[in-house]
């Protein structure tokens, strides 16, 4: 679906202050997720696959879209615009799923995610990334890797592991559940 083998090199920053001189830059995809760029290191990215049809799981969060099947592997797919607090959009002729390999724990996780298009692989410095922005006690940065400038465009540099954040999951999973369970009944 898409080259990897691309690359663009981003706009050095101004404000970097000469961090990671010396240090190679490293590679990642970009690719947009409602209107906004977002990339992800290609050291985790097994494969990018068109959209395909996937099989809706029963009592799981509201941004797993569901599992697919994956040459005889069961992997899910998360939505990231929901996972973002967004609502999910339309699956368009650009949709692909992005097949990551993720640490959960001392085991590796494969996991999809979906977005809406794919553009290119950059080779971004350390010293071009920003730490992610402070926006206060209630707002979570903490799937921000960094903050890269390419073509006058801020890119979300995104941590996967953060993303997936399996405590998370299963915290969602979990309330979800207990909203549809039966309440307990309090002894006296």
């Amino acid at each position: 679906m898409s080259n990897l083998n691309t690359t663009a090199s981003a706009a050095p920053s101004p404000s970097a202050g000469g961090r990671g001189e010396g240090e190679q830059p490293r590679q990642y995809l970009t690719f947009v997720v409602s209107g906004e760029l977002f990339a992800l290191g290609i050291l985790v990215i097994k494969e990018i696959i068109e959209y395909a049809q996937l099989t809706s799981v029963p009592m799981t969060p509201d941004f797993v879209r569901g599992v697919m099947n994956l040459r005889g592997a069961v992997v899910p797919v998360l939505d990231l615009a929901v996972r973002f607090g967004r609502p999910a959009n339309a699956v368009s002729k650009r949709t692909c799923i992005v097949i990551a390999e993720i640490a959960a724990g001392d085991e590796r996780l494969t996991v999809g995610f979906v977005v809406d298009a794919v553009n290119a692989v950059v080779d971004i410095g350390p010293a071009q990334i920003e730490p992610p922005p402070a926006f206060g006690i209630n707002v979570r940065t903490d799937f921000i890797e960094g903050m890269a400038r390419i073509n006058d465009r801020f890119v979300i540099l995104l941590d996967a592991n953060r993303i997936v954040a399996l405590e998370d999951m299963l915290t969602l999973a979990g309330e979800g559940a207990a909203t549809h369970a039966a309440p307990e009944s309090i002894a006296s």
